[in-house]
């Protein structure tokens, strides 16, 4: 064995010296391939880890000891058939997933082709693991929903294509899965598509601030690996390409805002006398040596002198990278505060209407306050009100007091200092938050920002001193200091609602 190791071994160095290829250039050449996050969504036996578990196993993604595992675990508590392969096992990672034939936690692959990287999600698709699948698909850029030929689009379907709009995901594929139980019937098809489409104008219509710009459609064997990775001979009626090649080739530059540039300040770095820069992440935009920009709060105006990275300056930088901007001007800045062009302002204030997830065991109380981290600046705030929960099954709204476990409503939040932020239709990076308990440090909830809240959706009657400071004919520039001494009194367990 160890003769033929070594033998593999010294061909493959051969076979790489013929090509001219390095190890450091094959990790530079991965390196330099787009970057592809994806989730899966459907509901219990749709498919979703035997179709991921495919896609691993036809590309030759796979080692020696996971193959010898994967034929193992099929034996064992696969649900293929005896002697069959049960690709699903290749995700369902946790003892209680595998005996119950379930996906319970969110389940990361990472794989790679020729021509792009992939981080893979496969999500739960039962209603009460909804913060779940919010988690993995926080960052997908596209989302695979599979359905079942046999029964077409049912609640789940429709619950999992409102989260993932809600999320802002703006690629999603349907995965018409199970072709082969249906003789790969082009009718059964064509009307479960019709079905989706029928349900996604519906759905935007009643949700303005939801938005699904580009869906595909593919029928499927995850089984049998029809249209997986290769065009299936059991479908000469569908001229479109395999789902690998799709995900191989879908354009997802566009998806990043690179109109309105946002650069949230992590920290100051000041090495020495002669250079003070400041850190962080382009959230949005492009920003080039030369730009004019402002800082926020304080409305101050300079230029761009150097972008510094650890390889080297750039002439421009663009999301996601993390750079350090140095200005020509001594502007102070610290962290929590934002950079951006003076002719593209962000919202600035303290109420705004937003689409909580909830996601605490413990329910939401009226009366209590939390930590809002958005980007690098973190406030106190509270739940002014709900304006309705939204029922992920069925889409209706009802009334209600608060929110418990997995629900999801529209709110109206009230922070403690001024945030800087957008739609997140608009900007995901900079229309999104976490709520965080103070006591428990659990997080409560995730939301996405819809707009500034009116004035007429603060209610008054909240329990909470209101401080309306036009009408005590407080000037704009004294609202600085009313701030910091609201923010005080909340620290002392004193809340106070402020109107300006």
């Amino acid at each position: 064995m160890a003769s033929a190791s070594a033998s593999s071994t010294f061909i493959k160095t051969n076979a790489m010296s013929e090509n001219k290829l390095s190890i450091e250039e094959y990790l530079n050449q991965d390196e330099q391939k787009d970057l592809l996050r994806l989730l899966t969504a459907g509901s219990v036996d749709d498919g979703k880890s035997t179709l991921i578990g495919r896609l691993l196993f036809d590309s030759k993604k796979l080692y020696e000891d996971q193959l010898s595992a994967l034929e193992r675990d099929s034996k064992r508590v696969g649900n293929a058939g005896a002697g069959q392969i049960d690709y699903a096992l290749l995700l369902d990672g946790l003892k209680a997933e595998r005996e119950q034939g379930i996906t319970i936690d969110v389940a990361y692959r990472y794989f790679s082709t020729n021509r792009r990287k992939f981080i893979i999600a496969d999500t739960p698709g039962h209603e009460q693991y909804t913060r779940n699948m919010i988690t993995g698909g926080s960052t997908a850029n596209l989302a695979i929903i599979l359905v079942d030929a046999r029964t077409g689009v049912i609640t789940q379907t429709r619950r999992h294509t409102f989260l993932c709009s809600l999320l802002g995901i703006k690629h999603i594929v349907l995965a018409v899965n199970k072709m082969d139980l249906v003789d790969y019937n082009q009718e059964v098809f064509d009307r479960i598509v019709c079905d989706y489409q029928q349900f996604l104008e519906g759905l935007v219509k009643e949700n303005q601030h939801l938005l699904v710009p580009d869906v595909k459609c593919f029928p499927l064997s995850a089984l049998e690996g029809d249209n997986v990775v290769e065009r299936s001979n059991h479908t000469p009626w569908y001229d479109g390409p395999a789902l690998l090649d799709y995900l191989e080739t879908v354009h997802i530059g566009n998806d990043h805002n690179l109109k309105d540039f946002r650069f949230p300040v992590q920290y100051v770095l000041r090495p020495n006398l002669d250079f003070r820069g400041f850190c962080g992440k382009v959230a949005s935009g492009v920003v080039h040596k030369g730009d004019e920009v402002m800082a926020l709060p304080s409305g101050k105006k300079s230029h761009v002198k150097r972008i510094v990275t650890y390889d080297g300056d750039l002439d421009y930088a663009f999301p996601p990278q993390s750079v350090t901007l140095q200005l020509e001007d001594e502007i102070d800045i610290s962290r929590g505060e934002m950079i951006v062009f003076p002719d593209q302002l962000p919202h600035v204030g303290r109420h705004f209407e937003t689409m909580l997830v909830w996601m605490d065991e413990e329910a939401m109380k009226a009366s209590k306050s939390f930590y809002l981290k958005h980007n690098t600046n973190t406030s106190r705030c509270h739940i002014d009100h709900i304006k309705y929960k939204v029922n992920v099954n069925t889409l209706e709204r009802t009334e209600v007091e608060a929110l418990q476990l997995n629900e999801i409503g529209r709110a109206v939040l009230t922070t403690s200092k001024e945030l800087f932020f957008d739609a997140y239709a608009d900007n995901k990076a900079t229309g999104a938050f976490v709520l965080i308990d103070p006591i428990t440090n659990n997080t409560s909830a995730v939301g996405m920002i819809i707009a500034p809240a009116a004035e007429n959706d603060l209610h008054a009657d909240s329990g909470q001193p209101v401080l309306n400071l036009p009408k005590l004919g407080i000037a704009p520039e004294h609202y600085a200091a009313v701030d910091k001494a609201v923010a005080e009194l909340e620290r002392q367990g004193l809340g106070i609602k402020v109107i300006k």
